[in-house]
C-alpha cells in the first residue's frame, strides 16, 4: 500500500478546535441563550423597520415631488 492511499484520521486544527469548544460552551449558557433571543428580536426589528421605509419610501418621495414641480 503506498503512502499516499493511507487514510488517516482527521483532526481539527488546535485554533478551530478552540473555537468549536468555545462555541459549544457558549450555546449551554443561559447568557448566550437570552443573547441570541435578543438577536433575533433587533433582526426582526429591522427587517420591520426595512419594510416600512420601502413601503413609505415612494410615497415621500412623490410628495416631495409634488413640492418641487409647485415651487417651480
Amino acid at each position: 500500500m503506498s503512502e499516499h492511499a493511507r487514510s488517516e484520521p482527521v483532526t481539527p486544527q488546535l485554533p478551530t478546535l478552540a473555537l468549536y469548544r468555545s462555541l459549544r460552551r457558549f450555546l449551554r449558557e443561559e447568557r448566550a441563550a437570552t443573547a441570541i433571543e435578543y438577536a433575533l428580536i433587533a433582526s426582526g426589528i429591522s427587517i420591520v423597520i426595512a419594510a416600512t421605509v420601502v413601503a413609505i419610501g415612494g410615497n415621500v418621495q412623490g410628495m416631495f415631488s409634488n413640492v418641487a414641480t409647485a415651487l417651480k
